[in-house]
């Protein structure tokens, strides 16, 4: 090998190596996100085992919302629950992402949204049945006996959460907007807490039930994070041709 092979090895050599340091310098957002929504359910999870910390307020909380409870409020949120259920939520989910990618002529977004809606549902199925903790009791429920499935963590609540976390992060990655972001952040507390309230005020969950879930949908927007920067970092390096169909 000669001495030009050599300098065209150790310039791809160093290309390879900048380009690895990029990857990695790009996903650490993700990371954090998905160490500290990992942080937050075993904490939750330690809490329920150990019975002490937040389990505490379990009981008196669930106590306290079915002492309180209306005819117009028992309304408005059995509507909520049932719309982030697990038979209305994912047809809106598909809706919203056909529409959302033929309106922007890219399905990377959408499919995006699809694959952490996917993998919310996977991890919160995956947990329930391992860790099987039961429900509150059926006479604090409105309608007893309507959920069947383990308690811990809340399904409805990691769908809705992981639904506008990540898909308020892929609007506003591709905006990069304030007004945008304000939007996103206002959206996403009305939503999860409108979602997590719904599933403590109709007596199907515990606080650290709905804790969980939305500590595991920080953990998915987390991996969501990471794959969209890795893949932007990727499409620069291809090119700008390559860069505009990614977005």
């Amino acid at each position: 090998m000669d001495a030009g092979d050599g300098q065209v090895d150790g310039a791809v050599g160093d290309q390879r190596g900048a380009s690895a340091r990029e990857v990695l310098a790009s996903v650490w957002p993700g990371v954090l996100l998905v160490l500290v929504g990992v942080a937050g359910f075993a904490l939750l999870l330690d809490a329920v085992r150990e019975q002490d910390d937040l389990w505490r307020l379990d009981d008196p909380l669930l106590a306290w919302m079915v002492a309180h409870r209306t005819p117009v409020v028992t309304g408005v949120l059995t509507v909520v629950t049932t719309v982030s259920g697990p038979f209305v939520l994912p047809v809106l989910v598909a809706v919203g992402c056909v529409v959302w990618a033929r309106r922007t002529g890219t399905w990377w977004e959408p499919g995006l949204l699809a694959g952490a809606m996917v993998l919310a549902t996977l991890v919160s199925t995956v947990l329930k049945a391992a860790i099987a903790r039961p429900r509150p009791p059926d006479v604090s429920m409105v309608v007893a006996g309507v959920e069947r499935s383990f308690s811990f963590p809340s399904g409805h609540t990691i769908g809705a959460a992981t639904l506008v976390l990540v898909g308020g992060y892929l609007v506003w990655h591709r905006h990069h907007d304030a007004r945008v972001l304000a939007v996103w952040a206002v959206a996403s507390v009305l939503v999860i807490g409108s979602v997590a309230l719904s599933r403590l005020y109709l007596g199907y969950h515990f606080l650290t039930d709905v804790l969980a879930g939305l500590s595991l949908a920080v953990a998915v927007l987390g991996v969501v994070v990471a794959v969209s920067r890795v893949h932007l970092v990727v499409a620069r390096r291809a090119g700008p041709g390559t860069m505009e169909e990614s977005r």
